[in-house]
């Protein structure tokens, strides 16, 4: 992936501070780090979990101490890609005459606030629509390497990245306001609305797609292989991939984010279209 000088991407850098929020974490090790990855890696409102849960000292003393050079480089990437979705979304809206308001992306460590609840490392990268905020510990793409076989590359980050910020354009757009209604109406099944989810969560990766295609246009940012890693971290965090890699078999009832093959159709539905009038999910797998 290609650098460019682009930044002022509106990121709140709270790595190195301490922990921003007590230093509290959910208990439950490894069973409750997959659960979560299941649930929330590249997902949309994570309140339910985020305020629920035993929680335990996380052994953060509150210090602050210095960033690394690789951290600040680190930073400094976070910063560039958000700008690019900044300029690029931003655009995008102007063709549709609507007008684009960017959300703030937080980078930490271990745990902090949120308008969802405490944010933990644990829950991989997620949006809470409550603050539009996009919230990463880049910390998992580790976990998302070394757990579910994911290449991670610069453009893995930005893909998640772009993910999530998929998410705050349903936001803008209305889309998750309808979900959270029908959730809340009480009269879908858990079936049913793990449907709704599904369609919510490819949407978000067509948008990722739409964005990786305008930006490629506009800043010429992709080299070989760059789409290829996005794919990748798509297909493992595929629903049925998680499944058999944490129970041995797949129930796709239970699906809430879609399959390794869904995920890659529908980020490159929107790379290969770069129109964001392609991406209704909803009509699509709901019928």
């Amino acid at each position: 992936m290609k650098w460019t000088d682009d930044r002022g991407g509106n990121v709140d850098d709270r790595r190195g501070s301490g922990g921003g929020s007590g230093g509290m974490i959910v208990g439950g090790g490894l069973g409750t780090l997959i659960i979560a990855a299941i649930v929330f890696f590249l997902g949309g409102d994570p309140s339910g979990i985020l305020n629920s849960g035993s929680m335990q000292p996380s052994g953060n003393s509150g210090e602050q101490r210095e960033l690394t050079a690789g951290e600040k480089q680190v930073g400094e990437m976070v910063d560039m890609m958000a700008k690019w979705n900044i300029l690029t979304w931003d655009q995008i809206f102007k063709e549709n005459g609507m007008t684009y308001s960017a959300p703030e992306v937080v980078l930490f460590e271990n745990t902090t606030s949120s308008a969802c609840g405490t944010a933990q490392s644990a829950m991989g990268p997620f949006y809470c629509p409550a603050d539009q905020k996009v919230y990463m510990d880049m910390s998992f793409f580790g976990e998302l390497q070394q757990k579910f076989g994911a290449k991670v590359t610069e453009f893995t980050v930005a893909y998640v990245l772009a993910h999530e910020v998929g998410h705050h354009v349903q936001t803008l757009l209305g889309t998750t306001q309808k979900v959270d209604a029908l959730r809340r109406s009480g009269r879908y099944s858990e079936e049913q609305m793990n449907r709704v989810s599904v369609a919510t969560e490819l949407q978000a990766d067509f948008y990722a797609g739409v964005w990786a295609k305008r930006t490629n246009d506009s800043k010429h940012i992709l080299e070989p292989g760059d789409i290829e890693s996005a794919i990748d971290a798509a297909e493992a965090v595929g629903d049925d991939n998680i499944q058999k890699r944490g129970q041995g078999y797949v129930n796709q009832e239970s699906f809430t984010h879609g399959s390794s093959a869904q995920r890659k159709e529908w980020f490159m539905k929107g790379y290969n279209t770069g129109d964001i009038r392609q991406g209704d999910t909803f009509n699509q797998l709901l019928k």
